[in-house]
């Protein structure tokens, strides 16, 4: 009987803890359930701002061949000679001069004598063991032809020295530290002469 009592008092106990846990779950369901019937948030920025814009599309170049690898050359020299990269200053407008007319489908484009405009997009100063200096010519503005159908830039060197400084600097390594003098030569700079002619070319089914 002692323990027949026993095992009552502890059913008897026990029997709270499991009503109280059931509720417990139940009511966890009962909040997410709630969270769910909640209407969602709005966002006022995509409501009162983002909405009202009109947004179009830019227009796709269907009839334009990006791929053709049809070219016809433009040739030209400039106009004022350039003694030296330190003779111009970025952003600065250089005249050039067609030197032979340009035709697409028999019909002219450029013609010998046009002016043609760039500007002086970079200029990079001559470096050490011989690297040469240049002059980036960009936003070229040739008549008759668009921008997007020749080139964005064109570029003009000096003289590349790093070609026999280089081997130099190998072959004095064997009488050290004579191989780093060579580390002092500087590359050439940039002079283009009057009439030196310069070819860029026009792909007219671009654009």
């Amino acid at each position: 009987m002692n323990k027949v009592a026993f095992i009552l008092a502890i059913f008897l106990c026990l029997t709270p803890l499991c009503v109280n846990a059931e509720n417990t779950v139940d009511t966890g369901v009962l909040d997410v359930a709630q969270v769910e019937n909640k209407e969602p948030v709005q966002d006022e920025i995509v409501e009162n701002i983002l909405k009202q814009r009109n947004v179009q599309k830019p227009s796709a170049h269907l009839n334009y061949d990006y791929k053709s690898t049809k070219t016809t050359p433009i040739r030209f020299s400039i106009k004022e000679r350039i003694k030296s990269e330190a003779d111009v200053y970025e952003g600065q407008i250089i005249e050039f001069e067609a030197q032979s007319d340009v035709y697409y489908k028999k019909q002219l484009k450029v013609k010998k004598g046009d002016t043609i405009k760039a500007r002086v997009g970079t200029v990079i100063t001559s470096g050490m063991n011989g690297i040469p200096a240049s002059i980036i010519f960009d936003n070229f503005e040739i008549p008759n032809v668009k921008k997007g159908q020749v080139q964005d830039t064109f570029e003009v060197f000096g003289q590349d020295r790093s070609l026999f400084v280089f081997p130099l600097k190998w072959a004095l390594t064997i009488l050290p530290p004579t191989g780093s003098l060579t580390n002092f030569i500087m590359g050439g700079h940039v002079k283009i002469k009057e009439g030196k002619v310069f070819t860029m070319y026009y792909h007219p089914e671009w654009l």
